[in-house]
């Protein structure tokens, strides 16, 4: 072995965690920082996705704000005033928390499936696959564009909800944690979406036929309590349901389901959808010609 290879030999060994020795060009050494490449890789699709829903916020952030505005005028105003307090809560109080929650879940969702989608239509997917950054780099930049969204949306409609009632969370870190970690979940569902969708309708095909449903059947403008016990049994099979106690518990204090029920059950659906989301990036389904 010349010098000059036990030389690079040496310092490669001595390198620090996450450094490697890449190549040598013009006679120098050129070191290979992964977790600075990758560091600089998530804060540049995180900005990316930032950027590409807030420069159209007027189709991403807004009509989710009008949205809540029609069910708290139609549920809360005009079919509220007609129904009773439910749990010891005016109706309109009761359904805020369902309303924003809903809210988090579908725009979490639609970013990232429309984001992740086009990426991969437009090769971009591809390009990202080769670099040197790792898989896991790309599912949580584009997983916190989607939670990014969620929670910007959440803040509007909490925001236009105070002009419809005056509740105030009675437990913050509860409403926080939970609203995070949902759109946590809904984001990876949209990433797992668009790596099978294979034209642009297919990525309306889960939001209009399966989460629609669960987010409606999901306790948002009832309690489970009103139904048949065989029914109360059905609705504990939506992860929905979970998602919007846990956070109507956070503001209201209280819930159909117990708290510890939410967390263990959003946990471990981010969980399952994330070792799903990452084994599809490392073969490339849906991805690689």
């Amino acid at each position: 072995m010349s010098d000059s290879a036990k030389s690079r030999a040496a310092r490669t060994a001595a390198a620090p965690a996450g450094v490697i020795e890449a190549h040598e060009t013009d006679g120098a050494d050129v070191e290979f920082d992964a977790v600075a490449v990758n560091r600089v890789a998530y804060q540049t699709i995180l900005r990316k996705e930032i950027r590409r829903f807030a420069r159209i916020w007027v189709q991403t952030i807004v009509p989710p704000a009008v949205n809540a505005v029609l069910y708290m005028l139609i549920f809360g105003g005009l079919i509220g005033s007609r129904i009773s307090d439910m749990d010891g809560f005016d109706y309109m109080d009761y359904i805020v928390p369902g309303i924003i929650m809903m809210a988090i879940i579908i725009n979490s969702y639609s970013n990232v499936v429309s984001s992740f989608f086009g990426s991969k239509f437009q090769k971009v997917i591809e390009e990202m696959l080769v670099s040197p950054i790792s898989n896991l780099t790309i599912l949580a930049g584009f997983v916190s564009g989607g939670v990014a969204r969620g929670m910007a949306v959440g803040l509007l409609v909490s925001g236009v909800a105070l002009f419809f009632s005056d509740i105030r969370p009675m437990h913050p870190l509860i409403t926080i944690a939970v609203a995070v970690l949902t759109s946590v979940m809904f984001a990876l569902g949209g990433l797992i979406n668009a790596v099978f969708a294979k034209s642009f309708d297919d990525i309306s095909i889960v939001p209009n036929f399966v989460l629609t449903p669960l987010v409606y059947l999901g306790g948002v403008f009832y309690s489970i309590r009103m139904l048949p016990e065989f029914w109360q049994t059905v609705s504990l099979f939506n992860p929905v349901l979970y998602m919007v106690n846990g956070f109507r518990y956070g503001i209201l204090g209280t819930s159909d389901i117990p708290l510890w029920h939410s967390f263990v059950v959003i946990l471990l659906f981010i969980a399952a959808l994330g070792s799903v989301a990452m084994l599809l990036l490392n073969r490339g389904v849906g991805i690689k010609q």
